[in-house]
């Protein structure tokens, strides 16, 4: 009867304790996945992704800043973990693309969520308290906190499984980048990255160990079909073409994105990119044509003002979604989200900072 008695009040003791952590986990407010078919929001499918991607040839190096692609695992593979593995900083600040902006009216300002964490396939990853700190350091001019635009774009939660991965205690501040001139981001960069500097000097951090930041970006958007309509093959869809797409596209890479980083790069990755008489219209189609060069430019800043040694950026890896056999995704429960073809393929751009 002892032994029964002991049993109950076992099982009690963890019912309860089990309700109060469920509560617990209940009361943060968390930002769910959105794509569950191009990306892994399980921890087994991230595990069997990364078995299946070749990074052997990753860089070892340290990056302050990543640009990195967020399309589809089976897409745009190895060259996910190839960039990613850089980033060795616990808290990392995420520029993404606004896809959806213009359904909220959203423009001309960063966009903060108000999410306490992120789901990933390893668990919940905290949104870091220096995103408050930013928030209450900027102008309202210069910000807005849209939870729903967080909420339904998928840039972001690409990346963040990877780093996850590779960081069990990552924190993280997701920015959103909609469309903004050259001149808007000039004039939000700055008090942002001496917002930032001053953060970082009041917590410690150095940047590269402690805190870094990541860019998304997919690179060009490029065909005649399945585009909504749209005609986004300029040289058109033969081999050659392609060949002068992809040729443009390393152009604009190595121009804008490599070496020694200047506010005339940054500017003239916009020129590529962008209408120049009307900066919300495509030139070029990169989905980050707003998320690359504000990104660039408040990291740039941030070198500026805390008197370092400059970005340089290094090349790491391109490839598109049509010039690799596809990663095998589908006993994963996984998929493709966009077909891949030469009359519909996206490009792919990696490059890290020291």
């Amino acid at each position: 009867m002892k032994h029964i008695f002991n049993v109950l009040l076992i099982l009690i003791f963890f019912y309860f304790t089990g309700c109060k952590q469920n509560t617990k986990n209940d009361d943060l407010h968390v930002r769910h996945v959105v794509d569950t078919i191009g990306f892994a929001q399980y921890g087994w499918q991230m595990d069997s992704i990364l078995t299946r991607m070749d990074y052997t040839d990753s860089f070892e190096q340290t990056w302050r800043v990543a640009i990195t692609p967020h399309d589809d695992y089976a897409y745009v593979g190895d060259l996910y973990p190839r960039i990613l593995n850089g980033i060795k900083a616990n808290t990392v600040i995420l520029f993404g693309v606004a896809h959806k902006a213009k359904d909220f009216n959203l423009e001309d300002k960063i966009i903060f969520d108000s999410f306490d964490a992120w789901n990933a396939p390893y668990g919940n990853v905290k949104v870091s308290g220096i995103r408050n700190d930013l928030i209450q350091s900027l102008s309202d001019s210069l910000f807005i906190v849209h939870e729903k635009m967080h909420q339904v774009e998928h840039s972001l939660e690409a990346i963040i499984p990877f780093l996850q991965k590779n960081i069990p205690d990552l924190e993280i501040i997701p920015v959103l980048v909609p469309s903004m001139s050259y001149q808007k981001m000039q004039q939000i960069a700055s008090p942002f990255s001496r917002a930032l500097k001053k953060v970082m000097q009041d917590k410690k951090l150095q940047w590269g160990k402690d805190l870094s930041i990541v860019i998304s970006t997919d690179a060009v958007h490029y065909g005649d079909k399945d585009w909504g309509g749209k005609n986004y093959a300029p040289f058109g869809t033969d081999s050659v073409g392609t060949k002068k797409a992809k040729d443009f596209e390393l152009e604009i890479i190595h121009n804008c994105l490599m070496g020694e980083i200047t506010p005339s790069k940054i500017k003239s990755f916009v020129k590529y990119t962008v209408q120049e008489d009307n900066y919300k219209e495509y030139k070029w189609t990169w989905c980050g044509r707003y998320a690359v060069p504000f990104g660039l430019l408040a990291a740039y800043k941030l070198d500026s003002v805390m008197s370092g040694k400059g970005l340089h950026g290094t090349f790491v890896g391109y490839s598109t979604s049509n010039d690799h056999p596809a990663l095998k995704v589908d006993d994963l429960n996984m998929g493709h989200t966009a077909p891949a073809h030469n009359r519909h393929w996206v490009g792919y751009a990696a490059v890290g900072y020291e």
